[in-house]
Formats: structure tokens, C-alpha cells, sequence
């Protein structure tokens, strides 16, 4: 459940209506993590609460946002939500990995959350693994999206504008019946559940999504939030080039040591 910070910042408690709610899955690469932290850092969001989950292996850590000296103590955990009331948008960003059998009360407990506190639409960020494309989705970009019959009506078309491609569905049974087609995910992580979640419940919700492989991941991270960003506008693009946007966003001080720390000299 959402708790909020004693501090305020943000909306009262939990109430984000008509805010767009931007989380991303424990996915292949960590990409979906990685694009909310630039989101985050470049729009400099506050933070207003976390969200109380037994479903989240527990981790504490330094914030991952410092700017200076006086914040660089400050305490993050496993799961905290940032908002920019400004731009109707809230985050929850998730810092580590789900426990074994907790997609799906995990599932239930974000939703409810979206529920109650009147967010307008969720919007996951997700990645997939790359050597698990069929021959259909080989083909021109690599990343893809998803929409729930909800907020098709409203945004298909915008999507058909941006020349977005849609996630294929691929055959149930290869080479046996490829008439059977069905979602698939591989390496998505709880995308495919709480796609299916929102789809019963007739919630709003949008996929966007990279093919990649583990790795450094951080030009796929760039990729994703440069291609969320033509659509939710959220930094203002000086060129198409997506080298020139990218250079637009802020990488937050946490990744210094994405890679760990450098080799110790001892070692030589």
C-alpha cells in the first residue's frame, strides 16, 4: 500500500486523480528501471511516499538522486513513489527484485492503489528478451507497445500517427497450429500479468517496451524513454536525432557506479 511522507510534497495521501502513472516491471536489463530513473532525475521529482510491499526483496541505500552533499545521506528503499503535480504525473519506482510467487499480489495491491487513489492511466515500462523474437517481430524497430481495450479508444490513433508498432502475438503451438496466436512476453516479468489484470478490470493501461539482451543496457534505457517521450512529450525534443534528445536527459548520480566501483589496485 501507498504510505506517504511526513514531509508532504504532493497530492494529500494517495490522491493522484487524473494523474498518469508511469511504473516499471523487473524486467530483462533493468531497462524499464533505468528509463524511470532519467524520467525522475531530469524532471526533478519529489518525492511523497513509498509503497509498504512484502513482495519486494527488502533494500535500503543512499539516494539515488543526489545533487549535493546535504541530500546524498538521505535513505531510499525497495519501492518509493515521486510526483510532478505540474504534469499530472506520478512514478513508482521499484529498486530490486520480486520475491518467488509475489507477481501476483503484487499485481492486486498496485491496482487497487490505481484504483483508489483515481490515477487516470498506468503506463509499465518493460523490456523482453531479444534472442526470443519470432521472424514478424524481427523486423524494423525494436521496441513495441500495448494498449488495454480502455485506453485504446482514446490513444489508438494517436499511436497510428507516431507510426508505433504493436507487440505481435505470436503462434500458441509453433509449426504445429500457427492459426493459435497468444501473448508472449519472455523475460517481461509481471508485464504480462498485470497487462492481462488491467485488461479484466477495464483499466487504463499502456505497455511500452524494448527488446534487448542483459548487458549495458544503458542505450536501451535511453531508447525506451526517448521513444515514451513521443508521446507523453514529458522533455521537449530539439531535434529528431535521438542521439541529440538523449543528451537531453539527466543521468542521475546513482549510475556512476552502475558497474560497481573499479578494480582495486591491490589486485596489480
Amino acid at each position: 500500500m501507498f504510505v506517504p511522507c511526513d514531509r508532504g510534497g504532493g497530492p494529500a495521501c494517495s490522491d493522484f486523480e487524473g494523474f498518469t502513472l508511469l511504473v516499471p516491471a523487473v524486467s530483462v536489463g533493468n531497462v524499464g528501471q533505468l528509463a524511470i530513473d532519467l524520467v525522475i532525475s531530469t524532471l526533478d521529482m519529489t518525492k511523497v511516499g513509498y509503497f509498504y510491499t512484502d513482495c519486494l526483496v527488502p533494500m535500503v541505500g543512499n539516494n539515488p538522486y543526489a545533487t549535493a552533499e546535504e541530500n546524498s545521506t538521505e535513505l531510499s528503499i525497495n519501492a518509493e513513489v515521486y510526483t510532478l503535480p505540474s504534469r499530472k504525473l506520478v512514478v513508482l519506482q521499484i529498486r530490486s527484485p520480486f520475491i518467488k510467487n509475489k507477481y501476483r499480489p503484487f499485481s492486486q495491491a498496485l491496482l487497487s492503489w490505481v484504483q483508489t487513489s483515481k490515477c487516470a492511466r498506468v503506463i509499465l515500462l518493460s523490456s523482453s528478451h531479444a534472442y526470443q523474437r519470432d521472424d514478424e517481430q524481427l523486423l524494423g524497430t525494436p521496441l513495441r507497445y500495448l494498449l488495454t481495450p480502455a485506453l485504446e479508444k482514446s490513444v489508438e490513433g494517436l499511436m497510428q500517427g507516431l507510426k508505433w508498432k504493436e507487440m505481435e502475438k505470436v503462434a500458441a503451438y509453433p509449426g504445429i497450429n500457427d492459426t493459435e496466436k497468444v501473448l508472449h512476453i519472455p523475460g517481461g516479468g509481471i508485464t504480462k500479468l498485470l497487462f492481462t489484470e488491467c485488461c479484466s478490470k477495464g483499466i487504463q493501461m499502456a505497455i511500452v517496451l524494448k527488446f534487448c539482451s542483459e548487458g549495458d543496457n544503458i542505450p536501451d534505457a535511453f531508447a525506451l524513454v526517448n521513444y515514451l517521450n513521443e508521446w507523453l512529450q514529458l522533455i521537449k525534443s530539439e531535434s529528431s536525432n535521438s542521439t541529440t534528445t538523449s543528451s537531453q536527459w539527466k543521468i542521475p548520480s546513482s549510475w556512476s557506479l552502475l558497474f560497481g566501483s573499479g578494480l582495486p589496485p591491490a589486485l596489480f
